[in-house]
């Protein structure tokens, strides 16, 4: 059960600080910030009892829980976590806690609805993680729609309107066509097999034509390319991120888009593995352009939002190159860009989010010259754009080295202008910094530096950038038993392409497929 407890103390939460917001809103933000911490003790004690396990290195769950729901219909209450999951869900509780405590003064309207929806929100997001039953998983995947919007169109600034409605067509649409995906995979499960299931391990099983796997994959994988984002269906995200509070930009950023990459390993790749070899070329070339194109039109902003929004576009195209290089090494480096940009750009979210609170306004033309007067924000808005431009020693730096070393297997010519993105990089990140925090000041701001509250939040997230960075041994062999498994092969170094039928281990494991197309 405390997988289902891992869900149900946010949304219990949420639901008490919603009343208790109206009379003291300092109550509701210690109650959302205890039930956060209390899910993070037990996904520790889980963590822990489950490290020295054969489960931890053989690439199956740590923990299930398999309950019938509606047996009517073939769906259950199917939750379980591996090593990949693991990861995201601590990644989702540790920035929903920097969430809360970057809200504290920011968000004085209307709290405790405030702290529900952000709540509401972070349980969606832990039930996507934790799915195994594929109506379960739409399920949440659309509780995270709602609360988000009301996050954008409640508390985000001037066009927060526009900005929530894009995003809710955009992720809307998305979620449509991947519910029709679902709906054909039982169907077809059904009348081949008699059994009539959403269950994902009795659907990797499933006989599927040709043809009706490639379009049962591209419901799915529009369904998480548009939430990842994917250019072209990234139009939503730097309106989104512009316009929604603080919270709501390092949620959106750190964790809605991670969802997205996190359906195209568990779902995309395992259940349609020869569906994604015909995709495959297509995508890594798409991913290119992303990087490339995210990182030019970052260099072009004078919102400093709207500038951190653009670097996601671009950092999510490593995410996109990684999984579909499909190798161990590309793809690992891919879960640890999900981990590293979730941390180094929620980082640069709360920073633009402190500079507009100080300073009502997120236009850099009239910025310069904060460093001597708030030098401790200038110096963590220094270590997090060095972060962000790949710098070794922190965790993008690994992430993208892995990407790059993967793909260059694959195809040297996309990974050389994968390659240029990092040059691109340096230049955005550099250029914001100086723009910002060096030169003359533009105008004569006055403004307090980093209280004991931020500078305690910045710090935890430095230590977690520079962790991944420096000592990145932990998240590696906590992923790797995972891409293994026999539900989630990658390829050998040695093969350019996805092979048809399956995810092939390294040479020296054994060769086993569970799932395919026929």
């Amino acid at each position: 059960m405390i997988l289902a407890w891992l869900i149900i103390i946010p949304l219990v939460g949420g639901l008490a600080a919603w009343p208790l917001g109206r009379k003291n809103a300092a109550v509701t933000r210690w109650i959302s910030l205890a039930a956060l911490s209390l899910d993070l003790v037990l996904l520790a004690s889980l963590w822990s009892a489950s490290s020295s396990q054969v489960s931890l290195t053989s690439g199956t769950w740590l923990i299930e829980l398999n309950r019938p729901w509606i047996p009517q219909l073939g769906i259950s209450l199917h939750l379980a976590v591996d090593g990949l999951s693991l990861m995201l869900v601590a990644l989702t509780l540790f920035l929903g806690i920097v969430s809360v405590i970057c809200s504290w003064t920011e968000i004085r309207e209307r709290v405790g609805f405030f702290h529900l929806n952000l709540l509401a929100i972070l349980a969606g997001i832990l039930g996507v993680f934790l799915s195994l039953d594929l109506f379960l998983f739409y399920f949440f995947w659309e509780l995270m729609l709602v609360p988000m919007y009301f996050l954008i169109s409640i508390w985000g600034h001037e066009n927060r309107v526009y900005a929530s409605l894009k995003f809710f067509i955009f992720t809307q649409a998305g979620g449509l066509l991947m519910l029709l995906s679902i709906l054909g995979l039982y169907f077809i499960h059904g009348r081949s097999t008699g059994v009539y299931t959403f269950d994902y391990s009795l659907l990797l099983g499933t006989a599927l034509t040709p043809k009706a796997a490639f379009w049962l994959m591209l419901g799915f994988f529009i369904s998480f390319t548009v939430k990842l984002p994917m250019v072209p269906f990234h139009p939503w995200l730097p309106d989104a991120h512009t316009e929604a509070p603080t919270a709501g930009s390092v949620i959106l950023a750190g964790l809605l888009l991670k969802t997205g990459a996190y359906g195209l390993l568990r779902f995309v790749l395992p259940l349609f593995p020869e569906a994604a070899l015909s995709i495959a070329p297509a995508v890594m070339i798409i991913a290119v352009i992303g990087i490339i194109y995210g990182a030019v039109l970052a260099f072009a902003q004078t919102d400093l939002k709207r500038l951190v929004a653009y670097t996601s576009v671009s950092h999510m195209g490593f995410v996109l190159l990684g999984i579909f290089a499909g190798n161990m090494t590309a793809t690992q480096g891919a879960i640890m860009q999900m981990l590293s940009h979730g941390v180094s750009t929620g980082a640069l979210f709360i920073i633009a989010g402190m500079v507009q609170e100080r300073i009502h306004t997120r236009d850099m033309e009239r910025m310069g010259g904060f460093w001597s007067t708030v030098p401790r924000l200038s110096g963590v808005a220094m270590v997090f754009a060095l972060a962000s431009l790949g710098l070794p020693g922190f965790g993008n730096f690994v992430a993208e080295f892995m990407v790059l070393l993967g793909a260059y297997r694959v195809n040297v010519f996309v990974t050389a202008f994968a390659a240029a993105g990092l040059v691109f990089a340096a230049i955005y990140s550099l250029w914001m910094v100086q723009r910002t925090f060096h030169g003359g000041p533009r105008a004569a701001w006055k403004m307090p530096d980093l209280s004991m509250r931020e500078t305690g939040t910045m710090a935890a997230l430095i230590v977690v950038i520079f962790w991944l960075g420096l000592y990145p041994r932990p998240v590696l062999n906590t992923t790797g038993p995972l891409l293994s498994a026999p539900r989630h092969r990658v390829l050998s170094p040695r093969d350019n392409a996805f092979p048809s039928g399956s995810f092939h281990e390294a040479p020296q494991q054994p060769a086993g497929m569970q799932g395919g197309t026929k």
